[in-house]
């Protein structure tokens, strides 16, 4: 694509320079000064300075010792990274768990979760990433050395949560109208209703834990972030496990060989409890998104941060602060609703070429999701460290921190498309259940050709992350968002309309979607590559602390 995955050298001539010191005479026989220690935050570098050092927030306000990190460098990013990067990763269980303990329980089941997550991601996103953008206010705050104003912004996040999830409880109502677009088979319908109405349920709390998640993750503290979702997950998959199958529990049988003889797994469940089916993976979702937003909430309220960060005391509503969030967070935000508005019409188009078509294009896209969701932590990586950087006025190293990340999405992506081409089959296989057999065997032999597609726009979608999620840090949204729109329709949703609706076949609508990835991701390096980002700010003016 153009882009050199070398680390740019650091350059003398980007940031604020140091003041000349005047001229002084050293007394050899005087006493060095005292080392006053590293200062608490997340990088102890001042500005300006060409050899900057590195560190997570501290944890305590004991002082802590000089790190070895080259700022901007691998060691750097993937000390911030990492958790972000297994707290996606039980994202990807989740939805991985969900996919094939529904696909066990019935084909039609997992078919109908993917168009009903994708009406529920259709509003809900845009909540979201609104709610969870206190992480670039918290990281540009902490850059700038104002704690202070940190607790304020996270709360500016909880009171926009709270009221957009209760207003999102519009969708249980509104659900059968909205699956009706589809215009899906009678019993397809009636299954995405169900799923569509728990999900709506677990908005609250999820946009909750999205505000209070970037108090943490914007100040570098992304190992808490992980314990966060960790919580969370544990309640969802253990709950699915009970309320999908019931009381009966859950039985598999295993082929390790065609001639070898059959594995029969079997799960017990509890006594007396029912066998929900769809409707009990998303009650699961919901009750494991209450135990994650009421602990994330327990911690940030600790004596530590209500001490330093003012996460109690800052609890009031502020026009302007909040303002600003709306600002920022809501291109930001949109920017989602689009890209989810795209998808969904696509699955939506995609099911109006039967059952088979649209359980391969859900196979496909979760099969994606699962290899996705941990490249998004190393975006949010990016993300904080960009806003720090831009924070502590240091944007050649927002910069190279940047192409830092490329290089590790990249690499990894491209594992995970050679994983698509080569073994297909082997990914299919764990989805396959005991019930309706036929059902699933239609699915399966379409989803090899489409895992092709799947493997070029990967590659394409780690350089999106990377860039899109640098701008976004920087308070580049109005950019990301326009560009979504714009690319969308003309390239993915227009040419599929036109496909389904002349009687074309499943391929040719892969083919505009992967199109439509390729081009964002030329868009989103020249945007970098232009560098208007580097000036922008989401904070209000003010002196370092």
């Amino acid at each position: 694509m153009g882009i050199d995955p070398v680390e740019p050298a650091l350059s003398p001539t980007v940031g604020p320079k140091p003041a000349a010191r005047p001229a002084v005479e050293i007394d050899p026989t005087a006493a060095p000064d005292p080392d006053p220690g590293v200062p608490a935050g997340p990088y102890s570098e001042p500005a300006g300075a060409a050899e900057a050092v590195g560190a997570a927030v501290a944890e305590t306000h004991a002082p802590h010792p000089p790190s070895t990190d080259v700022p901007g460098g691998s060691r750097e990013l993937l000390k911030l990274a990492l958790p972000l990067i297994v707290s996606q990763s039980f994202m990807t269980v989740q939805v991985f768990v969900d996919t094939v303990l529904l696909s066990w329980h019935d084909p039609r089941e997992m078919a109908a979760s993917f168009p009903a997550v994708m009406w529920y991601w259709l509003f809900f996103g845009l909540l979201q990433v609104t709610a969870g953008y206190t992480s670039t206010f918290v990281a540009q705050y902490t850059g700038a050395k104002r704690p202070h104003r940190v607790g304020a912004a996270v709360w500016q996040g909880i009171h926009f949560a709270v009221v957009a999830g209760v207003l999102f409880l519009v969708v249980v109502p509104a659900a059968p109208h909205l699956i009706a677009v589809g215009g899906h088979t009678p019993e397809i319908q009636r299954l995405e209703t169900i799923y569509l109405r728990c999900l709506a349920f677990a908005a609250l709390p999820m946009l909750v834990m999205g505000a209070i998640n970037g108090f943490f993750s914007g100040r570098g503290q992304t190992w808490t972030v992980l314990g966060i979702e960790a919580a969370g997950t544990a309640v969802n998959i253990v709950l699915a496990l009970v309320l999908i199958f019931g009381e009966q529990g859950v039985t598999k049988v295993v082929h390790l060989t065609p001639d070898g003889e059959p594995i029969k797994l079997h799960l017990p469940g509890i006594p007396g409890t029912p066998e929900m089916g769809i409707e009990g993976a998303g009650w699961a979702t919901v009750a494991g998104s209450w135990a994650a937003a009421l602990f994330a909430l327990a911690l940030m309220l600790r004596k530590k941060y209500r001490d330093e960060f003012g996460t109690f005391s800052g609890w009031k509503p502020e026009r302007e602060l909040f303002r600003r969030l709306m600002v920022y967070g809501g291109p930001a935000g949109m920017q989602v609703f689009l890209d989810v508005l795209v998808f969904n019409a696509f699955t939506q188009l995609v099911g109006r070429l039967g059952d088979a078509a649209l359980g391969a294009t859900t196979l496909a896209i979760r099969l994606n999701m699962i290899a996705f969701l941990p490249m998004m932590g190393m975006g949010q990586a990016i993300c904080i460290m960009v806003g720090q950087r831009l924070g502590g006025d240091r944007p050649d190293l927002a910069e190279k921190s940047t192409y830092t990340g490329l290089k590790w999405t990249f690499g990894y992506m491209s594992l995970i498309a050679l994983a698509y081409v080569t073994i297909p089959t082997v990914l299919l296989s764990v989805f396959e259940g005991d019930k309706e057999p036929e059902q699933f065997a239609a699915i399966a032999a379409l989803v090899p050709n489409l895992l092709l597609c799947v493997a070029v726009f990967s590659v394409a979608d780690a350089i999106n992350v990377s860039f899109a999620f640098a701008l976004r840090g920087a308070g580049d949204t109005k950019y990301v968002t326009a560009l979504t729109f714009a690319l969308a329709w003309p390239l993915m949703v227009i040419p599929t309309a036109v496909v389904v609706f002349n009687g074309g076949n499943l391929y040719w609508c892969w083919v505009f979607a992967t199109l439509h990835i390729i081009g964002m991701s030329v868009c989103f390096w020249f945007r970098f590559r232009g560098g208007k980002w580097k000036s922008m700010r989401v904070i209000e003016p003010g002196l370092s602390e």
